[in-house]
């Protein structure tokens, strides 16, 4: 019989602690790390790690899968990218608590907020449930290639309790809010991680209105936070209005200094308040000089890209009555259409319409839209620009855009670094992602599918950052595994992952550093009722193990599912 289920012989390892990386073996048994270093002894299997990466699994503590969660067991694109632990239900949307007339309308919400088709989830959601406890435990008899964790959603529950009074953002009575309370206690205490809520004028119902709980009174959003106090757990995930956070921040902070709880909040430069982000960390250098640690911002590891091309959700056309002529038609169709001189002169000689103050921003600043090529740049030069290539070209800016995404046969992208780009470099990401009150979040993998393509982000963090970076310093292998394995994991409780140590899951990438990759994102139609999704896979990744069976190898599913969800904390070795 041998010794040890499996031994990673001979690889890099970087353990997750930040420490430095050293030359050792694993050896794994019944789901944990048994030993590291020389090991000897026998294995049922072995993997030759010689001149490969071997990292703890990643953790990302901010997606969306709640809908894909209940169709899809291999969570993608996460699982292409080492990815061995999820927690999902932010940014306050979701699908528990949910009463059966009400289903309709969270898939609206989830729609609108997270650009999640809804004939995707209308056709790929199995409803067995009506309370949180009842959600996870329809999720319980599940198995995934990783762990999942879920929160209680604001929305949901608003909508729960207070029905279309909840919708209407109608002030919660001295009744809602203990219902609330009390709910979000039982989420909690069944094994829900947290409670996230959306404060934000980004978050829309489909009529255009601000989804329930934008403007949650101090007494509801503070009972609720007693919940998760009462229950000695749960971290209290919030997505504010970016340019108001310095505004929102005294109420967190009370929030985390009365509760006790992790409060976390979204911290990135933009382009209203490029500056706001600099204030903000110096608010929490002070909060953290008055003993109050357990508040947190989070960012993202690359700028919160807008991919924009003929098929997705936004690009400069987008409302151009001329366009809108061909937007219905089948998109092979419609790039044979937009191929004519006289369409394209039709398109570009339109005037541009009114979409409020966000939407022509995003469709009329050709200066932060960049032509992606075979080889993405996510952090590309002024010089690169729309704009600047008209300025060179002297052309109008709208027409190099048409020309750009009429590339690649119609299918080729523009990206439009939205949050983190103020500087066109990334310098406030750097200083966010060293900053010991930030985490790296955001990336929002699963969601925004017709817009942005960010789940590829832990593969990004390693290749941009560690090894390829041009415009700018490169930062430590070390550093950026630890960001993304040990200090996302601790965030949300879960001790028994992140780091490479005996008695630790068994969660770990063998990586192929030197060849790791990202093949451009481009559209696909896989999701339920053929719904569309920007995807971005990965290469280089040798192996990744989930509790100590192997998930993934050379880039795909083995078909072994050791990945379920997650109840509670999860106590260290």
């Amino acid at each position: 019989m041998a010794d040890y289920d499996l031994i990673i012989k001979g690889g890099k390892i970087v353990d997750g602690t930040g420490a430095p990386a050293f030359t050792g073996d694993i050896a794994v048994k019944d789901g944990k790390i048994a030993a590291v270093g020389q090991v000897a002894g026998t294995a049922t299997r072995e993997i030759d790690a010689g001149g490969l990466l071997v990292t703890p699994g990643f953790v990302d503590i901010h997606t969306h899968y709640d809908a894909q969660a209940t169709w899809d067991p291999y969570l993608t694109p996460s699982s292409l990218h080492g990815v061995t632990t999820v927690v999902m239900g932010n940014c306050g949307v979701g699908f528990a608590p949910v009463k059966p007339e009400q289903r309709d309308d969270l898939i609206d919400l989830m729609e609108a907020v997270e650009d999640i088709p809804g004939v995707a989830m209308h056709e790929g959601i199995k409803w067995e449930w009506e309370t949180f406890p009842e959600y996870m435990d329809a999720l319980d008899k599940r198995r995934f290639t990783m762990d999942v964790g879920v929160q209680m959603p604001h929305c949901a529950l608003r909508v729960y309790v207070m029905g279309k009074r909840g919708v209407d953002n109608e002030f919660a009575t001295a009744e809602d809010i203990e219902k609330m309370s009390k709910l979000t206690y039982e989420a909690i205490k069944a094994g829900a991680l947290g409670f996230s809520t959306s404060r934000t004028d980004l978050h829309n119902t489909l009529e255009g209105n601000p989804v329930p709980g934008t403007f949650a009174a101090k007494d509801e959003l503070f009972a609720i936070g007693g919940a998760l106090e009462k229950a000695g757990t749960g971290v209290f995930q919030i997505s504010a209005t970016h340019r108001d956070m310095d505004q929102e921040f005294e109420w967190m902070l009370e929030m985390a200094r009365k509760t006790g709880r992790t409060v976390t909040f979204n911290l990135q430069q933009i382009d209203e308040r490029p500056d706001l982000y600099k204030k903000l960390l110096k608010m929490l250098d002070k909060a953290r000089a008055e003993g109050v640690t357990n508040l947190r911002g989070q960012h993202s590891g690359r700028p919160v890209g807008i991919l924009m091309g003929w098929q997705t959700s936004v690009h400069p056309f987008i409302a151009h009555r001329e366009y809108a002529k061909l937007a219905k038609l089948p998109i092979k169709e419609r790039i044979e259409k937009l191929k004519d001189p006289a369409v394209k002169a039709a398109i570009l000689a339109d005037s541009n319409p009114n979409l409020g103050d966000f939407g022509n921003f995003v469709t009329g600043s050709f200066h932060k839209m960049y032509p992606m090529g075979v080889e993405e740049n996510y952090e590309p030069a002024q010089e690169d620009s729309i704009a600047a290539i008209a300025a060179r070209e002297g052309k109008s800016a709208k027409e190099i855009a048409y020309d750009a995404m009429m590339m690649n046969g119609g299918e080729a992208l523009l990206y439009f670094p939205l949050f983190g780009y103020s500087d066109n470099d990334f310098s406030a990401i750097e200083e966010l992602l060293e900053h010991p009150q930030t985490g790296l979040s955001l990336a929002d993998a699963g969601a925004h599918c017709g817009a942005i393509c960010d789940g590829a982000t832990p593969t990004f963090m390693l290749t941009h950052w560690v090894r390829d970076r041009k415009r700018g310093r490169r930062l430590p292998l070390e550093q950026i595994v630890r960001i993304q394995t040990k200090d996302t994991a601790e965030q949300y409780a879960l001790f028994d992952r992140g780091v490479i140590a005996p008695g630790m899951r068994a969660d770990i990438n063998v990586i192929d550093f030197d060849n790791l990759s990202c093949p451009p994102p481009e559209m696909v139609f896989d999701l339920p009722a053929s719904g569309r999704r920007l995807f971005q896979g990965a290469e280089g990744y040798v192996a990744t193990i989930v509790k100590g069976e192997i998930v993934m190898e050379d880039g795909k599913p083995t078909g072994t599912l050791p990945g379920k969800l997650l109840r509670g904390p999860q106590a260290a070795a």
